[in-house]
């Protein structure tokens, strides 16, 4: 099991990639999305704000609105997915990582990951 720590820092990882896009190109895809990840076995959520690609990933303050998308993985799936981006599509068709999001999102986010 990974820890919160090395969770926040793969989820800063993958949020930062946004920085490789222009900034117009960033503003059309994301705006000023919200992304969480809910990692229930560390019992922690992280959010950050996709638009610029690079806020920080902070855990969600109590009573805090949902984000716009919404990711639950275990730790070590957290870890991996920052490693190795493409593998999401494998992991949500076999229930290692939850999304929810509506469909345009979804399209947004496959410029993530």
């Amino acid at each position: 099991m990974a820890s919160a720590e090395e969770c926040r820092t793969a989820l800063q990882k993958l949020a930062g990639r946004l920085s490789e896009l222009s900034p117009a190109d960033r503003e059309q895809y994301f705006g000023n999305r919200r992304i969480s990840v809910t990692i229930p076995d560390l019992d922690v959520t992280y959010v950050t704000v996709l638009g610029t690609g690079d806020d920080p990933v902070r855990e969600l303050a109590p009573g805090e609105p949902p984000a716009d998308i919404r990711m639950t993985a275990k730790s070590d799936e957290v870890v991996s997915l920052a490693e190795q981006p493409m593998n999401i599509a494998r992991a949500w068709m076999s229930g290692r990582v939850k999304i929810e999001a509506s469909v345009k999102d979804l399209f947004r986010l496959r410029r993530l990951l």
